[in-house]
């Protein structure tokens, strides 16, 4: 979707400043952000996808002013309201004020070391041959919707070539809404520096994206 999270060459917003060193977290409070979320997540009630959309739909000013990991716990409260774990008035209380939706299943601290080692893979068998094969040129979709897309949008409608065929994975633009998994090819496609930024590029820089296969057309 078009929302805030969508930052790929846009003005305003100064160079990338990498922390040197930098801790896997900065607080404390930051370690409890990420197993809430992991937690929440392994009740099986939402995937990663849907995750990812609730981050999205932030608002822009929201979503600017808050560190990494206060996008993730606003996120989380989106979520859990949605899928009636708990209601607005018990997260402005502290407290749980009545029963909610009960989980599929919990993650207990002795498994969980296993879960994560296991991950969430997302590859999966696709019938037929991929569309493209390696050294296609393609076009990509020129579209801007209000749902899930992993389509940024600075390579909207923008020619290239497909440097390679990867497998099936799960489409994030439908499984983020429930709409099943529909796994299509994914595909390593390059672009000219120019093709993506314009005449002042340097013409010897080239940027590659991961796409599904709706994603692209022939050139």
């Amino acid at each position: 979707m078009n929302g805030p999270q969508d930052l790929g060459g846009q003005m305003g917003f100064g160079p990338v400043a990498p922390e040197k060193n930098e801790p896997l977290f900065h607080a404390e409070w930051e370690k409890r952000a990420m197993g809430m979320t992991i937690a929440a997540g392994a009740m099986g009630h939402w995937n990663i996808d849907e995750s990812r959309h609730a981050r999205e739909c932030l608002r822009p000013a929201d979503y600017y002013s808050s560190s990494y990991y206060e996008i993730w716990t606003k996120a989380l409260e989106v979520l859990l309201k949605r899928h009636g774990f708990v209601q607005p008035q018990e997260l402005g209380e502290g407290h749980s004020l009545g029963t909610g939706t009960q989980p599929k299943r919990v993650l207990k601290a002795e498994n969980v070391a296993a879960v994560l080692a296991k991950g969430g893979p997302c590859d999966r068998p696709v019938a037929g041959e991929p569309r493209f094969q390696a050294g296609d040129r393609i076009r990509t979709h020129n579209f801007n919707p209000e749902t899930h897309t992993r389509l940024p949008r600075y390579a909207r409608g923008k020619f290239g070539v497909v440097e390679a065929v990867r497998d099936g994975f799960v489409f994030p633009d439908t499984n983020a809404h429930g709409k099943g998994e529909n796994p299509q090819y994914v595909y390593t496609v390059v672009f000219t520096a120019p093709e993506i930024w314009g005449d002042g590029a340097d013409p010897a820089l080239t940027v590659s994206i991961d796409a599904w296969e709706s994603y692209l057309e022939p050139a």
